[in-house]
């Protein structure tokens, strides 16, 4: 096997502090220390006094909408609904008739505070076909030759005639409107997140898709495919679908995860929405909508029923869960699979939960007690937290304060591992180490080390891999970076990132 020798910087590892080298071999770490003590190797690099350090998990992303984002309407930023409709007339001149896909709006930051109406998008698009996801990808507005396309909507739940569509409605409208995707847009979309991916220093990325999620089954195979054959960040993914015997096909989804080799049953299996579109399932009303508590996906006896399923199968589950509400259905689930397989194998599969952003009481020790997996967001703290953020409109400030508790996760010794939740915010490594570290409220913050292990270890370990340390014998996955970390200064650029002892980025 080959052997490369990079000396001359400075290296983040647990066994020796003070490293400035490092050697792999194939895609192992072989030994780390001073150049003074440097082995022989076949390659050597200088690394002119750049720092390495383990490369990123993106904990939980969308490969097909973030490419999506990157390539074609991105209303994220827009200061008003004038200027997102100005921007969909600007991509329908662009698009010259297709149909425009977009994500990113955020009406509490509008002066107008309320999204686009179909007729408002009717003249922006020249009565084109519009599908415009929120920010949060839990409900979406569209114009009339979409919703005509999709006239099942109208009899579901979340169906509304302001064009503003949620729940079940939602998740018909999108895939009407996503059904307009061809093979080749699909490709480009993933192979642009992976590549945006890999420059940002993240070496894997953990997709979250399933039958609600764009495209279904056809586009998780497609990115698992161009993740088997085309350079980029190694794809770990979940499939969010209901197993057990409440489930709508028993069987059906456990059965697609072994047939594909994914992760688990866990991820985008929603078992609430979003705080954002008022569909997170809260245990006390909206303070801006008294009537209004959110809604449930399933109830306390199908998670149990999945859980069930999943462990006695030997596969990790899990929920998407941002409101007390849902995740106490989740823990009572839980108490219910735990009478029949047992805390320990519990335990041992590792179960995961989405976002965990609004913890009952009693909600982090029982996370700690069951072994799960925290997959967080800290970016979502960073846009909508503090006292005039969305959360306190949603909630109140009082309430708002206690949200994404990561200081009495770590504290509690449950696993916390990093994500953006892409493109609902974007690919940004360290700007989620930084807001971890800079919670909205100071008492929810965590040290630096503790981030940073988070979105690299803490990353491989919630889907049960190894990595995420730069020591001998460790998988050689690593990035380089034009200066150490500061959370007072710019990011450092990525110049390298190294998957298991191959480039995958070259600055």
């Amino acid at each position: 096997m080959t052997s490369t020798l990079l000396r001359g910087g400075r290296v983040a590892s647990p066994t020796h502090p003070h490293a400035t080298a490092l050697l792999t071999t194939g895609g192992t770490v072989g030994w780390v220390g001073t150049d003074a003590d440097a082995p022989d190797a076949d390659h050597t690099h200088d690394l002119a006094g750049a720092w390495v350090a383990p490369a990123f998990v993106d904990s939980h992303v969308h490969a097909t909408q973030t490419g999506l984002a990157l390539t074609g309407l991105d209303l994220s930023g827009t200061p008003s609904l004038a200027a997102a409709l100005d921007a969909v007339a600007d991509n329908a001149r662009k698009l010259r008739g297709r149909p425009i896909l977009g994500t990113g709006w955020d009406d509490t930051t509008w002066p107008e505070r309320r999204p686009p109406t179909p007729a408002e998008l009717d003249r922006a698009s020249y009565g084109g076909v519009v599908f415009l996801a929120r920010v949060d990808h839990h409900s979406a507005v569209a114009s009339s030759a979409l919703l005509a396309a999709a006239p099942a909507a109208r009899e579901l739940t979340g169906w509304s005639e302001t064009g503003h569509v949620r729940l079940a409605a939602h998740h018909e409208v999108r895939r009407t409107a996503y059904a307009s995707i061809t093979a080749a847009q699909r490709q480009a979309a993933q192979r642009a997140c992976r590549q945006h991916a890999a420059s940002l220093g993240i070496a894997c990325l953990q997709e979250m898709s399933g039958p609600q999620i764009t495209g279904g089954v056809v586009d998780l195979e497609t990115l698992l495919h161009l993740a088997g054959t085309e350079d980029g960040p190694q794809v770990i993914a979940y499939w969010g679908e209901l197993d057990g015997p409440h489930a709508a096909e028993p069987g059906a989804a456990l059965s697609t995860v072994e047939r594909l080799g994914l992760a688990g049953a866990a991820g985008d299996l929603f078992c609430d929405g979003s705080l954002g579109s008022h569909t997170a399932a809260l245990q006390h009303p909206y303070a801006d909508a008294p009537d209004r508590s959110g809604h449930h996906w399933h109830d306390a006896r199908a998670v149990a029923g999945h859980l069930v399923a999943c462990t006695k199968a030997g596969v990790q589950g899990g929920f998407h869960a941002i409101g007390d509400a849902a995740i106490q259905t989740i823990l009572d689930g839980l108490a219910l699979a735990e009478t029949e397989v047992g805390l320990p194998a519990l335990r041992a599969v590792r179960h995961r939960i989405e976002h965990a952003e609004v913890l009952p009481r009693g909600g982090v020790e029982a996370f700690a007690r069951y072994g799960l997996v925290a997959s967080v967001q800290p970016a979502f703290d960073a846009a909508w937290g503090g006292p005039d953020g969305m959360y306190a409109q949603r909630l109140g400030a009082e309430r708002a304060r206690g949200m994404n508790p990561f200081a009495r996760f770590l504290d509690q010794g449950v696993p916390l591992a990093l994500g953006s939740d892409s493109p609902v915010t974007p690919l940004d490594p360290w700007g989620g180490v930084r807001a971890a570290t800079r919670h909205r409220t100071a008492a929810s913050s965590i040290p630096y080390a503790a981030a940073l292990d988070a979105a690299t270890r803490g990353g491989w370990a919630a889907a049960g891999h190894d990595g995420g340390v730069l020591a001998p014998g460790a998988p050689a996955t690593y990035a380089v970076w034009d200066a150490e970390f500061d959370p007072d200064r710019p990011d450092p650029t990525c110049l390298r990132t190294v998957l298991r002892g191959q480039p995958i980025y070259e600055g």
